[in-house]
């Protein structure tokens, strides 16, 4: 087992990896920003140290200073946490060469599955469902047009490296996408450094279904059920849940399986994520692969009470899996509320400041992952997210229940939330009857117009 591990994130995620360490006695080196100097996982590692000015390119994503940290705090393990540098395959290779263990998949399965378009090349050779589509990055308009004629309109463009809902463009027609070929190219390009770009069949009004996987150093593979992460506003996630409302045992099986299959197909080490999108007829496809902890880790969490930061940690130090497939059962329901600091009367813009007052709901069944205090700011450098809400309960209905009174018990003064628009949505009759899709915020122009108790 390690000795020290350094976190190279900060915020909720930092905390959270921060108190797993702590239960199996590793000792903690956090990194910070100069805007982070009193940020909250700063203050409870073991030791802290500062790695450079607010911009997240000369801290966060500084591979030298984070490296250089590593050195200082003689960390013998580094965990990348989700955003910033989780899926960056040149850092995982000279976290190695420094002689730090990268907790997490191996560079070279970061790039197999990083690659959004050699992915799904990948998992046709293994079997795994995926949607029609280029074999591979278009190579220019031409092939781009002959592609999309072939498995008809409308079509999408993503970004092959692309990933936070960035290079992606919905063409209906073939004179669209010229146009938004370009857009999306040079989009991903400025992201992600990469201008590459894939076509693939637009599947209509599907949902966003994925799996959990759990891989060892020996070869052993299981998944943990499904998350249901089809409430999403402009590609970004608002509000995920297991079990997803319309999965079957059957189905959850032949899921999981293709998400295992896609695993062993790259050779996958640790946690990660296979995306699926799942029609209306039952088919499911391949979307990509998170290679990484995921932010909506704490449905699979308190579904199945399997610690998922704890089995990084386990898996990175070489242990093998205790857990067969047989061992994972769902068990209720649970929902999870991203709870940010933006403005839904606005156009979600961030809205920074400093929290005056703060209240955060608690209970049975009630989970929050924060890293936010009465006093803390709310820096306008990086993420706007304040706190996950998670609740569980015996019954889907018993969860969304929960989740009214909870948002409505949450209170943040300083900065303008979107407590509202979450409260107004889990009370909303189509959620409530679980019969939404993938397009259900674009189709819901305004949610949050007024509080009530739940």
């Amino acid at each position: 087992m390690f000795s020290k591990v350094l976190i190279a994130n900060r915020g909720e995620i930092a905390v959270r990896i921060i108190r797993a360490c702590r239960e199996l006695g590793i000792r903690t080196a956090a990194v910070f920003s100069e805007a982070d100097r009193g940020a909250l996982h700063a203050q409870i590692a073991d030791e802290a140290v500062c790695i450079g000015p607010a911009p997240s390119k000369d801290s966060y994503l500084n591979i030298r200073s984070i490296l250089a940290a590593c050195e200082l705090t003689g960390a013998d393990g580094l965990h990348p946490g989700f955003g910033f540098l989780s899926e960056n395959s040149a850092f995982a290779r000279n976290c190695e060469r420094c002689g730090v263990a990268f907790i997490g998949p191996s560079a070279d399965a970061m790039e197999r599955m990083g690659d959004k378009a050699n992915a799904k090349r990948t998992m046709r050779e293994a079997g795994v469902p995926v949607v029609p589509g280029s074999d591979g990055a278009v190579a220019d308009q031409e092939e781009a047009l002959r592609i999309a004629g072939e498995i008809g309109y409308p079509v999408m463009i993503k970004a092959s490296a692309g990933g936070g809902g960035r290079g992606i463009r919905l063409a209906r027609s073939p004179e669209e996408l010229p146009g938004l070929l370009t857009a999306a190219r040079q989009e991903a390009l400025s992201f992600f450094g990469n201008g590459d770009v894939y076509i693939e069949k637009f599947i209509e009004n599907p949902r966003h279904v994925e799996i959990q996987i759990l891989a060892d150093g020996y070869g052993n593979v299981i998944h943990l059920g499904e998350r249901d992460c089809s409430m999403q506003r402009r590609n970004q996630k608002v509000l995920e849940e297991s079990p997803c409302p319309v999965m079957t045992p059957a189905l959850r099986e032949r899921m999981g399986q293709a998400a295992v299959r896609a695993a062993k197909a790259c050779g996958y080490k640790n946690a990660g994520t296979v995306e699926f999108l799942l029609a209306a007829d039952g088919q499911f496809y391949f979307m990509e692969m998170n290679t990484r902890i995921q932010v909506e880790h704490p449905v699979t969490e308190l579904v199945t009470g399997v610690d998922l930061v704890r089995q990084q940690l386990l898996i990175a130090s070489g242990e093998r899996l205790a857990l067969s497939q047989e061992d994972i059962r769902l068990s209720g329901h649970v929902i999870e509320c991203r709870i940010n600091a933006e403005d839904p009367a606005h156009g979600f813009r961030p809205s920074p400041g400093r929290i005056h007052a703060l209240h955060m709901p608690g209970g049975p069944g009630v989970r929050i992952d924060s890293a936010v205090y009465q006093g803390c700011e709310i820096s306008p450098w990086y993420d706007s997210m304040i706190a996950k809400l998670i609740v569980c309960a015996p019954t889907r209905r018993d969860a969304i229940q929960k989740m009214k009174w909870a948002l409505a018990e949450f209170l943040v003064e300083g900065v303008e939330t979107n407590i509202d628009f979450q409260l107004s949505l889990i009370r909303d009759p189509e959620f409530e009857s679980g019969q939404y899709d993938i397009g259900y915020l674009g189709r819901r122009s305004s949610f949050g117009s007024g509080r009530d108790n739940g």
